[in-house]
């Protein structure tokens, strides 16, 4: 098992470019199985949550290619309606195969996806809202056995802005008879991006980047044609690497994506006194004099609970008391015990971090626990003192491309060890 090895205090420099957006790619992924023609995805992050993906359409019966930077994807022979546990279990994304499957051979049957390190986050609203759409939903075995004789277009208003259950039913209203309107839907960057991507195969959608989204339904799978696309950079990547920035007090160029998508996290930084220079797909970071803050996480365009743990490992070390309040998943606080091994004054009070700042970080062994907390050792360790081992790194792996690679061209002494 691969472990990193992170010494510091580190000063960074130079620049670095943010890799496509894996929150985007993967319902992209699945939505080429609403296409029985090729794919062509530039720009695949290299991700273990991507592989699995891939894993996944493979045993769909997906023919997948890669040349260079171009990863074909073609769905025309699928040989299976069935997303097994054994792939499912690894990765709840598997989960937006079902919407697909669904809309163009009117089965699948998707493992239940299980509990989470960060809270369980049931599908119900997802099932819910196919089955207004016509489908008969059954829960058998730990499977979601789904049938219809044909998806039928309906208003669906969601009882929270769900990015999963937005994604699927967008995918399978593609294929439905008639016009789907769905209300309160997410407004993520990453959902209008599949939005986009499946205008471009030929669906007919209106309301992109608005919480009410209508489909109209294609009569026919060979409306679809073969495509092309790239996806948006990662926001939480550029967010994660702007505080790394932030916490090493270093000047970094970090580049290839828009900073509107993360204008939440830009906010809080600068009313931190974070020093930025902002153009149109660049944030150059200068050194700057941090003081503390007051946090909500909220469904966008608030403050993303995805970047609630690289938050609080700035704020430890920053002027002042903090708070951060956890209102999307009900157990995102498990990298605070790692935090605190770093030297990080931390208390829990229920959803609520309080964190007192001016920390003077220690190198200790740390241990990941999900992809966020892993983020969040990882910056924490730039700035302590010594030498910190993190365990798990495979956490890291899902959604960080490159990332021992990209902070030692950064200039940070860090290390892979299998051990």
């Amino acid at each position: 098992m691969d472990k990193l090895y992170i010494t510091g205090p580190a000063t960074l420099k130079g620049s670095v470019a943010i890799s496509r957006s894996k929150n985007s790619y993967l319902p992209i992924m699945a939505a080429c199985l609403l296409n029985p023609n090729p794919v062509h995805l530039k720009n695949l992050p290299e991700l273990r949550d991507i592989r699995t993906m891939l894993n996944l359409l493979k045993k769909l019966g997906v023919q997948v290619e890669k040349k260079g930077n171009i990863t074909t994807l073609n769905a025309a022979n699928i040989t299976s309606t069935t997303a097994t546990y054994d792939l499912v279990k690894t990765m709840r994304a598997s989960v937006l195969v079902l919407g697909p499957l669904l809309a163009r051979f009117n089965k699948a049957d998707v493992s239940l996806p299980g509990g989470c390190a960060i809270g369980e986050r049931p599908i119900d609203i997802h099932l819910k809202n196919l089955t207004k759409l016509g489908a008969n939903i059954n829960l058998q075995g730990g499977y979601v056995e789904a049938t219809c004789s044909k998806l039928t277009g309906s208003h669906l208003v969601l009882t929270f802005p769900s990015v999963g259950a937005t994604e699927n039913l967008m995918m399978a209203a593609t294929l439905s008879l008639g016009k789907t309107v769905i209300e309160n839907a997410a407004l993520e960057p990453e959902i209008a991006d599949l939005a986009h991507f499946l205008t471009l195969m030929g669906a007919k959608i209106e309301g992109i980047g608005t919480s009410k989204i209508t489909i109209f339904g294609l009569s026919k799978i060979s409306d679809f044609c073969e495509v092309e696309y790239e996806a948006i950079a990662d926001r939480i990547e550029a967010s994660t690497y702007l505080i790394a920035a932030l916490i090493t007090n270093s000047q970094v160029l970090i580049e290839k994506f828009n900073p509107t998508h993360i204008d939440a996290v830009i906010g809080v930084l600068k009313d931190m006194g974070a020093n930025f220079e902002i153009g149109p797909d660049f944030i150059k970071v200068n050194k700057s004099k941090l003081s503390r803050a007051k946090i909500d996480t909220s469904p966008y365009p608030g403050f993303p609970t995805d970047v609630q743990a690289q938050l609080m490992a700035l704020l430890a070390v920053s002027e002042g008391s903090s708070r951060i309040s956890e209102h999307i998943f009900e157990n995102r606080f498990m990298h605070v015990p790692e935090l605190k091994r770093l030297g990080c004054q931390i208390e829990l009070k229920g959803r609520s971090a309080f964190i007192e700042g001016g920390s003077k970080l220690m190198a200790a062994p740390v241990m990941c626990t999900d992809l966020r907390a892993s983020a969040a050792l990882v910056l924490a360790a730039l700035s302590a003192q010594g030498t910190t081992q993190i365990g798990r790194v495979y956490h890291l792996d899902r959604g960080y491309e490159k990332l021992d690679q990209k902070l030692r061209q950064l200039g940070v002494e860090i290390q892979r060890v299998n051990e």
